[in-house]
């Protein structure tokens, strides 16, 4: 039979409300007498329920994170990251991975209202998924635009796409190519593409950008990976809105033997520790993960703090440039 909080009192020999100030940290206790009573739950091996401390406190100290997928070598970065600022803050992180389904969003959503989480942070594509105004629980998206009221906090993606292509320029690069997402995503990440129109515009040069709307279907990227190539036959370079993009380019380009990168130059969007270890000859504009995972988690404990939603307020961090090979 588990031991129950009057056990500990006993043992310790002291009041069951004594116990339970010790436990939820309320009101004055002694050093000597929280020694005592953790000293008697040791003893006879007593576990503290944190469902019901939670519900008497009113805050279960755990925050939800929805992302897409985590097979994804950023989204499994940041969520690795975002696990440990949580922990470092006192926070368990109910981490759910919808493979960018969704219902499956709607249903994890609905999950963690269910078990009460304090807050929750969501790195899905799919606009229209909250009505923030309806449930008031404190949320931060990272790198997409789910709601007007909920802030955002991400990369510079035109800063980002801005060095990527004039990388590519410097380089000799005159009939560069973008792969991206569908325009209508409406995520932060279409400044990307913006930066790399204005770039090509301001150069006089023609520009092209060839959109995959499966975000994560491999088939489709294939394919329009396999298009760009048919369609554009003496392309000497290609900005791709990220690394696994960037990849698939430079495997389909050896298999029709384009030199890289003599023949065509690539550069990729991310720059994930795991990326740069396997390939760091890749070429890519790296997001300071990291940054971003610790103001998401900032964030949303100033609105825990605040007791209400904050104003719609983006947050963008700073790129960096990783020079490889494929450039």
């Amino acid at each position: 039979m588990k031991p129950k909080i009057q056990d500990v009192a006993k043992v310790a020999g002291v009041s069951a409300t004594t116990v339970s100030r010790v436990l939820n940290n309320r009101g004055y206790i002694s050093e000597e007498m929280k020694k005592k009573v953790y000293g008697a739950m040791e003893q006879i091996n007593y576990i503290p329920n944190d469902l019901a401390r939670s519900l008497y406190n009113k805050k279960t100290n755990i925050i939800g994170l929805i992302v897409p997928t985590t097979k994804n070598p950023f989204f499994g970065e940041l969520t690795a990251e975002i696990e440990n600022f949580c922990s470092e803050q006192g926070y368990k992180a109910l981490i759910c991975n919808s493979l960018n389904n969704i219902d499956k969003e709607k249903q994890y959503w609905e999950m963690l209202r269910r078990n009460q989480v304090d807050g929750v942070i969501v790195g899905t594509y799919n606009r229209g998924l909250l009505d923030y105004d309806q449930h008031n629980l404190p949320t931060v998206a990272i790198d997409h635009y789910l709601s007007k009221n909920i802030p955002v906090v991400g990369s510079n993606n035109y800063q980002g796409g801005k060095l990527a292509v004039e990388q590519l320029l410097r380089t000799g690069c005159k009939r560069i190519i973008h792969l991206n997402g569908p325009f209508e995503l409406q995520t932060p990440a279409n400044l990307r593409r913006k930066a790399y129109e204005d770039v090509m515009k301001k150069h006089n040069l023609p520009y092209v950008t060839y959109e995959i709307s499966g975000v994560f279907d491999q088939k489709e990227q294939d394919d329009v990976i396999n298009k760009m190539f048919e369609e554009k036959p003496d392309l000497d370079g290609v900005f791709a809105s990220d690394d696994l993009l960037a990849l698939a380019v430079i495997r389909k380009a050896e298999r029709r033997n384009i030199s890289i990168p003599k023949q065509l130059k690539v550069v990729g969007y991310d720059g994930t520790d795991i990326i740069r270890t396997i390939f760091p000859k890749l070429t890519t504009v790296c997001q300071p993960t990291r940054k971003i995972a610790e103001s998401a988690v900032t964030l949303l404990l100033q609105q825990l703090e605040d007791s209400k939603p904050l104003s719609h307020d983006d947050i963008r961090h700073d790129v960096y440039f990783h020079a490889g090979q494929t450039i």
